[in-house]
C-alpha cells in the first residue's frame, strides 16, 4: 500500500500545499476538509462496532480524530499530497472566483477552450469531490466507501428547473438513481438527495412560498390547495420577501404546483420500494416555505411506519431554526409520524444577507458564528433525545469537530451511542476525513454526501458551493495537521 517515494521528503517540498490556513480547525464554522475522495486499497482494520462496544464517556479512544494511524492508516501518501493539494487551491478565493468567471464567460463557447477547462478540471476538483458522471460510478464509489466502514449519500446534481418538462426529465434521473441501489449491498446507499427546485419550476415554488407567507400572517386568507402538512413558520420566521398581499396562484399555476407535489410522492414512493430514505435539501428563504410545505406533506403520507422514508432539512445558521424544528418535530409526535431531519449549519449566508440588505431588513443569519454554533448543538440535543424517547430520525451533517464530539457524547448518554438506523452523522464527500473516521471508529453510522454526473452539469453546481462555503473550503487546518504528522512532516 505505501509508495515508493520518500515520503517525509516529498511532504516537506510539497509544504505550501499542506500549511495550514486555520489554526482553529474544531471551532470554526466549519472544520477542516481533509483527505482525497476515498479510494482505499484495503479495507479498515477497525470495526465500528467494536469500537462502539468500548464507547465510555471521556475515554481516550471514544472520539479520536488525532491518531492518524488509525484515521488515514489505508490511504496512501501520493493521494494524501494529491488531496492536500486541491483542498489548498479550492481554499484560494480568486481561484474561486476566477472559476466562475470562466464557466460563465464566452470563453466556454469555444470547444477547444471549453475541452482544456473541463480537462482540468475533471483530474482536480472533479475527482475530488465528485462521485462520477453516472450512477454506475457512483455505485462503484459507494462500494469502496463500504470498504471504509462508511456510507453514501447520493446526490444527482440537479436543480433550478424552469418548465415541467425539465422537471419530468430530472424526476427520471432521480429514479433512476434510486434504482441504482437495488444493485448495492443492503443500506450502503444510506440516502437519496433532492432539490424541490430539480422537481418543480421555481417561478411556481416562489409564488407559493409567498402564499404560504401571507396565509401565516393572516389565517383568514385562504389557499384552496393547501394539504395536510406540519408547521412551516415560527413567529421570528423572515416575512420580508412578501410585503404585499400576493394574488392567487392561476389554474395554470396550481396544475405545476400540483405536478410538483405528483412527482415528489413518486419519488417517494420509489424509495420506499428500494428501502431508502429520501432527504430533501434545503434552499434559499425565498423558497423555504414551499419546501418545507411539500416535505412535510409528503412525510405525513410516508412516514407512518417505524422507519421515516422522507427528511426535511434544518439550516442552523438561520435564526428561526431551533423553534421551526420544535414545532414540525412537536407537530410529527402528535400526528404519530416518525419525522426524520437533517441539521446542517447553512449554505446560502452571502446571498441571504445580501438579498435581505437589499429589502432593509435585518438579516435571518444569526448574528455571530457562536449563536450558530449553539443553534446548531442545540437543534442536535434536542433530536437526540427524542430519538432516545422513539420519537424521529436525524442526519447530522457537519464539519465541525466540537459538534461531532458533543452530540457523540450526548448520544452516548442517551444510551444510542451504538450504531443506530434512526441517527447518522454526514460529511460532504473528499471533506473533512478525519472526523468521518473519528466518529466511525466511535461506533457510529457516516455518511458521505456525494453529488454525482456528467461534468459540465456538476461543476456549476460545486462552483456555487465553493463559493456560498468559503469558509468551508478555507478552514483546512485539522486534516492536513493530520496527513503532515502521519507523514513524518514537522
Amino acid at each position: 500500500m505505501a509508495s515508493r517515494v520518500p515520503r517525509g521528503n516529498l511532504l516537506k517540498s510539497l509544504r505550501y500545499f499542506s500549511r495550514p490556513l486555520n489554526s482553529a480547525a474544531s471551532s470554526s464554522a466549519f472544520s477542516a476538509p481533509g483527505v482525497p475522495p476515498l479510494n482505499f486499497a484495503e479495507k479498515s482494520e477497525t470495526s465500528a462496532v467494536a469500537v462502539a462496544d468500548e464507547f465510555q464517556t471521556g475515554s481516550p479512544g471514544v472520539f479520536d480524530v488525532y491518531n492518524t494511524e488509525k484515521l488515514f492508516s489505508s490511504i496512501p501518501t501520493t493521494r494524501l499530497l494529491r488531496a492536500s493539494a486541491n483542498l489548498h487551491v479550492a481554499a484560494i478565493e480568486p481561484v474561486v472566483d476566477l472559476g466562475m468567471w470562466v464557466m460563465k464567460s464566452k470563453l466556454m463557447e469555444t470547444e477547444l477552450v471549453k475541452n482544456i477547462v473541463m480537462e482540468t478540471i475533471r483530474h482536480t476538483f472533479y475527482e475530488h469531490f465528485c462521485a462520477g458522471e453516472d450512477t454506475a460510478a457512483a455505485g462503484k464509489t459507494i462500494l469502496k466507501l463500504r470498504e471504509a466502514g462508511l456510507r453514501g449519500m447520493l446526490v444527482y446534481a440537479l436543480e433550478y428547473a424552469a418548465d415541467n418538462e425539465s422537471c419530468d426529465r430530472n424526476l427520471d434521473g432521480f429514479l433512476q438513481t434510486v434504482e441504482s441501489t437495488k444493485s448495492l449491498p443492503p443500506s450502503s446507499a444510506s440516502f437519496i438527495i433532492v432539490k424541490i427546485t430539480a422537481i418543480c419550476p421555481m417561478s411556481v415554488l416562489e409564488r407559493a412560498s409567498d402564499l404560504l407567507r401571507w396565509h401565516h400572517q393572516d389565517p383568514s386568507f385562504e389557499l384552496p390547495w393547501k394539504l395536510d402538512s406540519l408547521p412551516i413558520f415560527a413567529d421570528n420566521s423572515p416575512m420580508y420577501h412578501t410585503l404585499k398581499k400576493p394574488e392567487p396562484l392561476t389554474p395554470e399555476e396550481e396544475r405545476d404546483l400540483q405536478l410538483g407535489y405528483e412527482r415528489l410522492l413518486k419519488l417517494c414512493q420509489s424509495c420506499a420500494e428500494a428501502n431508502v430514505p429520501l432527504s430533501v435539501d434545503a434552499e434559499h428563504t425565498s423558497v423555504q416555505p414551499i419546501i418545507d410545505y411539500l416535505t412535510y406533506a409528503a412525510a405525513v403520507e410516508y412516514n407512518k411506519n417505524n422507519s421515516p422514508i422522507v427528511y426535511g432539512t434544518i439550516q442552523a445558521y438561520l435564526k428561526d431554526a431551533k423553534d421551526r424544528l420544535l414545532l414540525a418535530a412537536n407537530a410529527a409526535e402528535d400526528k404519530g409520524i416518525q419525522m426524520g431531519f437533517k441539521v446542517v449549519r447553512g449554505a446560502y449566508m452571502s446571498s441571504e444577507t445580501r438579498i435581505a440588505s437589499s429589502l432593509g431588513y435585518e438579516s435571518p443569519i444569526h448574528n455571530t458564528i457562536q449563536d450558530t454554533h449553539d443553534c446548531y448543538n442545540d437543534c442536535a440535543s434536542f433530536m437526540l433525545e427524542n430519538i432516545a424517547n422513539g420519537s424521529g430520525a436525524l442526519v447530522l451533517a457537519s464539519h465541525n469537530v466540537e459538534s461531532g464530539r458533543l452530540a457523540a457524547v450526548k448520544a452516548h448518554d442517551l444510551g444510542i451511542g451504538k450504531v443506530n438506523h434512526r441517527l447518522e452523522f454526514a460529511q460532504l464527500y473528499g471533506m473533512s476525513e478525519s472526523l468521518s473516521f473519528g466518529l466511525r471508529n466511535a461506533g457510529f453510522q457516516v455518511s458521505k454526501y456525494m453529488p454525482f454526473g456528467p461534468i459540465d452539469m456538476v461543476m456549476p453546481y460545486l462552483l456555487r458551493r465553493a463559493e456560498e462555503n468559503r469558509g468551508l473550503l478555507s478552514a483546512s487546518s485539522l486534516d492536513r495537521q493530520l496527513m503532515r504528522e502521519k507523514n513524518g512532516v514537522d
